[in-house]
């Protein structure tokens, strides 16, 4: 699988943790236990560092990045990413802060300085502009996003039956290797 370092840094991987030898992993990256990246993911911590928990599942072509400093950021702004985490298809995530148990969907985009608190959900196609707080159990859509529900019990249980279908699947994966 490509894992690069950069500037001496390599990333550090659990080993239980799941990466399809097609994603790239570059820089200073941290992947927790039973998490997952699957192909075509580029997760590139170059100029700040990515975090990602356990038993998160980061799914095919997303790309994860940091923000490096600037006048308005003079330190730059890691990504974190916490545990039980669901990140669709095709999804971009620069520089932002999700929280246990969140989920973005589909094709999102989730720019940077933005915090998505625990059990809130990004909707598939939106984009979720710099600095915005989604908070704790809301659904938020369109583009720009914007709160459009609280989630109920069932959205809740269907976000955490999707992450542990992807712990599963991950496990097969590493099983049949």
């Amino acid at each position: 699988m490509p894992i690069y370092p950069y500037q001496g840094i390599f990333p550090t991987i659990d080993p239980t943790a799941f990466v399809h030898p097609d994603a790239v992993v570059i820089g200073d990256v941290h992947i927790g236990a039973y998490s997952s990246i699957w192909p075509g993911v580029i997760i590139r911590g170059d100029v700040h560092y990515i975090r990602i928990g356990e038993r998160t599942n980061i799914q095919d072509g997303s790309v994860l990045h940091v923000a490096r400093p600037t006048p308005e950021n003079p330190a730059g702004i890691p990504l974190l990413i916490g545990d039980e985490v669901t990140i669709g298809h095709q999804v971009s995530l620069h520089a932002c802060h999700l929280h246990n148990r969140s989920m973005v969907g589909i094709a999102a985009v989730v720019l940077d300085g933005v915090i998505v608190e625990e059990q809130a959900m990004i909707g598939a196609g939106s984009l979720v502009t710099p600095g915005k707080r989604v908070p704790a159990g809301e659904l938020w859509m369109g583009s720009p996003a914007r709160s459009v529900r609280i989630l109920d019990d069932r959205a809740r249980q269907a976000i955490a039956a999707t992450n542990s279908n992807y712990v599963r699947l991950a496990q097969n994966y590493l099983d049949s290797h």
